[in-house]
């Protein structure tokens, strides 16, 4: 069963009271960052925090993954053997296929078949999507849209509700679709601001992705609030469900429900709501 993955908090390596916190606030994704997060001079000491996190947030219910430092750092073999206990890596500044062998490569080599999610930050890896998304044999579980750097990199700015970013958000949402991938949104900066966030997830959620990355736990309710199903998307999944179980709609490929032509195509993404809804509640 596919689980939501609606938040993806990144937790400090270098910050073991955030760790400690982080194992309580719900994040359906918990992600020990050892590379934006941490200076240059901490990242040996950040690294032995792998296990004290991996173990903290055991009972948490979250998926525990780890950024690693580019492979090709000095720090990246070492983060990569350090990661390999978790559930899942997250590979910064994915630009091409080789990326992902790579890294593929490194986890087998300590005996780990934990999946990938890559995160999307550069113009490159914008114009090797296609490429990248459907990499076969590299374990890849997701795409992360690497927003503050895409911005950088392409020399544009974020605001006007992110008019430069959205054609390439689209295709980020596409690219994973086509390929059975998850896909989260960047995250929002200004966490003391639940208005600003709630305008851009919602968009997030419009655009198609799947959840949002967090960089305080304060968002993870928003996130779970915006990108979750709501009461009402449930009600009308199980409405659904129920007019074609009626015997007179038996057999039937498209009904009238509540003044709008509902298909079969409809049935399946209702049921498949309400089993994934099911899946995480329990």
């Amino acid at each position: 069963m596919r689980r939501l993955i609606r938040s993806a908090l990144f937790v400090p390596a270098s910050k073991p009271r955030a760790i400690e916190k982080a194992a309580h606030v719900g994040a359906d994704l918990l992600i020990l960052d050892l590379e934006d997060a941490v200076g240059p001079d901490e990242k040996g000491e950040a690294r032995t925090a792998v296990d004290v996190a991996m173990h903290c947030w055991e009972a948490s219910g979250s998926v525990r993954a780890v950024r690693v430092n580019a492979l090709d750092s000095e720090w990246g073999a070492a983060d990569m053997r350090a990661a390999a206990r978790a559930d899942a890596i997250v590979l910064p500044k994915v630009e091409q296929v080789g990326d992902l062998h790579a890294a593929r490569s490194a986890l087998s080599s300590h005996g780990s078949s934990i999946p990938i999610w890559a995160m999307i930050e550069t113009p490159r890896a914008l114009l090797a999507l296609n490429a990248i998304s459907s990499a076969v044999g590299t374990g890849l579980a997701g795409l992360i849209a690497g927003t503050n750097d895409l911005c950088k990199e392409l020399r544009c700015s974020p605001e006007h509700e992110r008019l430069a970013l959205v054609p390439h958000l689209v295709n980020m949402v596409c690219a994973a679709r086509a390929r059975g991938l998850y896909v989260l949104d960047g995250v929002y900066n200004h966490f003391k601001d639940p208005k600003g966030f709630r305008a851009e997830a919602e968009q997030g959620r419009a655009l198609g992705f799947d959840g949002k990355s967090l960089i305080h736990p304060g968002q993870v309710d928003l996130a779970h609030l915006y990108f979750g199903p709501t009461a009402r998307d449930l009600e009308h999944a199980a409405k659904i469900v129920a007019a074609f179980a009626s015997p007179e709609n038996a057999g039937k490929g498209v009904i009238a429900l509540d003044g709008d032509m509902v298909e079969r195509l409809h049935l399946e993404a209702a049921r498949a709501l309400l089993s994934t809804a099911s899946e995480n509640d329990s």
